[in-house]
């Protein structure tokens, strides 16, 4: 084991959310005691500390979204609003006792594999640090997308993206153009459409969008599931089942015909003007893209201060946008809803393997590892949700814990055997 004025550890963790942080849990249970999650914030939480938009929610059902051995039954609602995820993530971290690994303000600037010390040193904002396994649990929901849009910094009004929401600028009044139509812009516009004078929604391509109930969870029910976790752990796979059951209709375009059906109900049912409802009804298969959930959304974007874009963006001025029509929106705000960096996350410019490439060389666009963890020339690395991973209808912290488990016997299948470095390939065909 090397040393040197590094901070050295067995193994360190990019980031602290679902992910980085059940890894935590799982070493900490496992007797593991030598480990550090850096984390770039002040805070833990991720996607969940980040995302504080209005309407922010998980498209989940809470009873998936949560750690399988640490259900919450105190659900106030089918699908948890943001602030009752983060305040869930909050007390399992301080009932598991993971909080003293936690460091906080340190943003991974550079990891890079030392063959002849069969370690990683890193650079972070707190120091430098070395590690025998490295393992980065950032997520793909970490890193905003804003577009390349020509003449957007000369834009006089005010600019901000979902994810990074300013809550001290009143939208009251104001003409605002939204930019995107996916899982976030469908929570918050309808939340800010009757507060604006002028609402100036650009849509590249319109989402399927299902109804969607999200009853509230009586007392007593909650009372319930607390006194019975039994009873809750049924729910749950009961929930999980009928979400599995989207799979067979991914297999049988026939099925997906059902229930796009459905969904174009759903929009004959709430865009009365045909003009608009032929430019929300999307022009491809469901299942093509994330299918979305809102009893909110047509309502809202069919209000009569909102104005549906749909032939693209040419460019911004300083005082508004202009869509490829020619056509000049006079706007004092921009919102992009226009998700994250996911197939070139900055991560991957920030480690650099065994043959001196990055990530980033590597995957040249392309993100892609062994089982979404591992990936050849990294020895001693691993991905939480990593690439293609993130799929499907239910809770993508299913995946995390099927990952994190397969990595526990990894990390146990190395100390047995005496191993300093893993790599992918080896380990997928001597285990």
């Amino acid at each position: 084991m090397y040393h040197d004025e590094r901070q050295h550890y067995e193994i360190a963790i990019a980031g602290a959310g679902f992910a980085g942080l059940g890894m935590a849990i799982a070493l900490k249970e496992a007797g593991y005691d030598d480990f550090v999650v850096l984390e770039r914030a002040d805070d833990l939480g991720g996607t969940w500390r980040d995302n504080t938009y209005p309407g922010c929610a998980c498209d989940i059902p809470s009873v998936l979204y949560s750690w399988s051995e640490d259900q919450n039954p105190d659900w106030s609602r089918a699908f948890s609003p943001q602030q009752e995820i983060w305040d869930y993530m909050r007390e399992v971290v301080e009932r598991k006792g993971i909080a003293s690994h936690l460091r906080f303000g340190a943003e991974v600037q550079s990891m890079r594999w030392v063959a002849e010390r069969g370690c990683w040193e890193g650079e972070t904002s707190i120091g430098p640090i070395s590690a025998d396994v490295a393992i980065s649990a950032v997520g793909a929901l970490a890193d905003p997308a804003i577009p390349s849009l020509p003449g957007l910094e000369q834009f006089e009004g005010k600019v901000f993206h979902s994810a990074r929401w300013d809550h001290d600028h009143d939208l009251r009044g104001r003409e605002v153009a939204v930019v995107g139509t996916g899982a976030s812009a469908i929570q918050f516009v309808p939340e800010i459409q009757p507060q604006v004078r002028r609402l100036h929604l650009f849509q590249r391509t319109p989402p399927w969008v299902l109804p969607r109930a999200n009853p509230e969870i009586p007392e007593p029910v909650r009372r319930r599931f607390e006194r019975y976790p039994r009873l809750l752990r049924t729910v749950r796979k009961g929930v999980f089942s009928l979400f599995e059951s989207f799979h067979v209709m991914f297999s049988h375009p026939q099925l997906a015909k059902l229930v796009e059906l459905r969904a174009k109900r759903h929009i004959a049912s709430q865009v009365a003007d045909p003009k608009l409802r032929r430019r929300v009804t999307p022009n491809y298969r469901l299942g093509c893209k994330r299918i979305l959930g809102s009893n909110d959304w047509y309502p809202a974007i069919s209000a009569d201060n909102v104005d549906v874009i749909s032939c693209g963006i040419r460019e911004v001025t300083a005082d508004g946008v202009v869509d490829q029509d020619g056509r000049l929106h006079r706007v004092d705000t921009i919102i992009f809803g226009t998700g994250f960096q996911v197939t070139d996350p900055p991560i991957s410019h920030r480690v650099t393997g065994s043959a001196g490439d990055t990530l980033a060389d590597g995957w040249n666009g392309s993100p892609r590892a062994h089982l979404g963890l591992a990936v050849s020339g990294f020895p001693n690395f691993f991905l939480l949700l990593g690439p293609n991973t993130g799929l499907g209808h239910n809770s993508v912290l299913l995946m995390i814990e099927a990952q994190v488990e397969y990595l526990m016997r990894t990390l146990e299948w190395r100390r047995h055997n005496g191993l300093s470095a893993v790599e992918p390939r080896a380990a997928a065909q001597d285990r």
